[in-house]
């Protein structure tokens, strides 16, 4: 916590209104110029719920980018560079990439193999039937609940630690303007939204790692940052680094959270319907270049915050401007996730401190709108619409999406505040998330992979798997540490453990379900594609004829293992080929090797940019020059229709008084 909270309760409030009305009803505008002058109709379940299906690789990018970059991406990588040095970074941010890149492969085999499917979920009752349709709707609505726990948790915490605003008000007002514009413009908005929150973000990381590398009094140079680190290795060197450096990637901790990061956010990718909301937004030619497009683009947000504001925290300890001089970072601030903020406000004042809400502001909001839509789409189509009124129509559908999104905030809300009674921070819930849900992660794989996972193992493989993990979670607290509790459950070892138990169980749990009662026959995938587009009596883009459809599954058959081929290579050299020789051969920085790492991640956010920044504008020329041409001719139009009106009736009231005057002089 700040000796004084470096904003007032005023500032807080203002950003947060101000900011959720400002992206509201921009958002509102854009949705209703889409509906009249580009053929959108938000009244749409479809549209509402699939963009129509017709959205291109760029803002795809740009909407993953956004929608996985958390409060956690941010305060956590932080957190970590602060704790285990240089290789936090790098552990966050690769540990968090493939998870992206490998679902490509996902996203496009659920493109064709269910091209007009709703959810994920829609797709397992089509295979699998109700008993395994309800284990996965318990599964993807807790991963939903985990993550926008998180976000509410995180960024209350932080808003709380900068501007004293009550946390019971920062959890209540975060969602206030995202629940507007995403109940008006469903995910089309949610992914215009992210590009702007993307862009904005992504500019603000940057001016923070140019401030700390390079103009700030304080630091303003590679070499004073690393003298500043060498000196910090031998006052307080870290225990399990190589020589106790900040500066290798040879850190033992740092390795176990790489494992627990790696584990865990499988779960939150793969079980989240967000992610399979954009894939099935995608046009069939951009689903899988999307993903990995915005991978690659996402690896350079916790690659450059973490090494800009971890080590910045770390290298600015000494001087007297620090918030806590001349002690170090209280842990329970570092796990808040307080780290940023702190070197944000230390190098830029107020200035530091307003532009780290803004990005919390930014990641909160966008992240939380694909969680919105994700558990809106699930309630509509996979609970409502199968459990309760299977004849529901496209209106009914729509009227309960909106209803379950307030619902749901509502609920989370009152969850966060909670949470933060019973002090469970950001850092314990993402790193315990993975324990609770990614046991789900195989069986959901395989179904679309596999044709030979069976029903029973589909349903049982996951609840015997989260069983073992929290066994196995506690068991090793209570075995390491006598007992169990906040602090102990939370430590790196218990949390490793669970979190691997988790996602590998069911490479045992699976196939012995399956020997034990396999299914009749392989799975033919008949059903999947056999999903229809909901009827809203409303006319809409998304229907397209069966050539067409032959035509999209024809290419994304011809692609997908040219997918595969790009998604696993570039996984295998962000978490084996790059970080594992640096780490086995115990390699310190040297101060050139530590310059040109700092240049090469200003670079590669500045390529990011480019990719989630200009190519959605160069895509999308076309769309955005026709529709800005037909405003001007609207206006224009309505311009000289008024001057037309306006004229004639002065004219008339002109004609009108001198006939007046004429009858008076006769």
């Amino acid at each position: 916590m700040f000796p004084s909270n470096p904003l007032t309760q005023i500032d807080g409030y203002v950003i947060l209104i101000s900011f959720g009305i400002f992206f509201s009803l921009t958002m509102v505008a854009i949705t209703l110029c889409l509906q009249k002058y580009n053929g959108e109709n938000r009244m749409s379940t479809e549209t509402f719920l699939t963009a129509n299906r017709r959205v291109q690789s760029g803002l795809i990018a740009s909407a993953i980018v956004s929608s996985w970059t958390w409060a956690a991406t941010l305060l956590q990588s932080s957190s970590v560079t602060y704790s285990y040095g240089i290789s936090g970074a790098f552990w966050y941010a690769s540990g968090a990439t493939i998870q992206i890149i490998l679902f490509s492969i996902i996203a496009t085999e659920f493109k064709r193999r269910a091209p007009f499917a709703h959810t994920f979920l829609e797709v397992i009752r089509a295979r699998y039937g109700c008993a395994g349709h309800i284990v996965f709707i318990i599964f993807c609505l807790f991963t939903n609940v985990l993550v926008t726990a998180m976000l509410l948790t995180g960024g209350s915490a932080v808003i709380h630690s900068l501007t004293g605003m009550h946390v019971v008000a920062a959890c209540f007002l975060l969602p206030l303007g995202t629940i507007i514009y995403t109940l008006l413009g469903g995910i089309q908005a949610t992914i215009l939204t992210s590009y702007v929150h993307t862009v904005i973000i992504l500019l603000i990381i940057l001016a923070f790692s140019v401030v700390t590398f390079q103009t700030s009094p304080m630091l303003g140079s590679f070499s004073a940052v690393y003298d500043l680190l060498v000196n910090a290795s031998l006052t307080h060197p870290v225990d399990g680094n190589a020589r106790g450096s900040y500066l290798t990637l040879a850190s033992r901790d740092g390795a176990i959270f790489f494992l627990i990061n790696i584990v865990g956010n499988f779960g939150t990718v793969f079980l989240d319907n967000g992610y399979y909301n954009k894939a099935i937004a995608a046009s069939p030619t951009s689903v899988g270049l999307g993903y990995i497009l915005g991978g690659l683009a996402w690896f350079a947000v916790p690659f450059l915050t973490g090494t800009t504001m971890g080590l910045g925290a770390i290298a600015l300890e000494t001087n007297p401007a620090f918030p806590t001089y001349p002690n170090r970072l209280d842990p329970e601030d570092v796990a808040a996730g307080l780290t940023l903020p702190t070197t944000a406000i230390t190098l830029l004042g107020k200035t530091g401190g307003i532009a780290s809400f803004i990005i919390i502001f930014m990641t909160c909001t966008s992240a939380m709108s694909a969680q919105l839509i994700a558990v809106s789409s699930i309630v509509s189509f996979d609970i409502y619409r199968t459990y309760f009124n299977p004849r529901a129509t496209g209106k009914k559908l729509f009227f309960v999406s909106h209803l379950s999104i307030l619902v749901f905030v509502f609920i989370m809300s009152v969850f966060s505040i909670g949470l933060y009674y019973i002090s469970v921070s950001l850092g314990y819930l993402y790193t315990m998330m993975g324990i609770l849900i990614s046991s789900a992660v195989l069986p959901g794989t395989l179904v679309l992979l596999s044709k030979k996972q069976s029903k029973l193992a589909v349903c049982l493989s996951p609840l015997a798997g989260v069983v073992c993990s929290i066994l196995s979670w506690l068991l090793t607290a209570k075995y390491l540490f006598g007992k169990v509790n906040l602090q102990t459950s939370g430590s790196n070892l218990p949390m490793l453990v669970g979190n691997l138990v988790a996602l590998l169980s069911p490479i045992l749990f699976t196939p012995l379900f399956t020997f034990i009662k396999p299914d009749e026959v392989p799975y033919d995938f008949v059903s999947m594609r056999a999903i229809e587009l909901i009827d809203d009596g409303i006319r809409n883009r998304t229907k397209i004829n069966d050539e067409e459809l032959e035509r999209s599954i024809a290419y994304l058959i011809e692609k997908s293992r040219l997918i595969r081929f790009v998604a696993i290579s570039l996984t295998i050299c962000l978490i084996i080929i790059w970080p594992w020789p640096l780490y086995g051969s115990s390699y310190i920085f040297t101060k050139t090797i530590f310059s040109g790492w700092i240049i090469f991640a200003m670079i590669w956010i500045v390529i990011a940019f480019i990719i989630v920044g200009i190519y959605p504008l160069v895509q999308n020329f076309q769309t955005i020059q026709s529709v800005l041409r037909l405003i001007y001719f609207d206006f224009a139009a309505f311009g000289e229709e008024q001057f037309e009106e306006i004229y004639q009736g002065i004219t008339n009231i002109c004609r009108r008084r001198n006939q007046i005057n004429s009858n008076e002089r006769i």
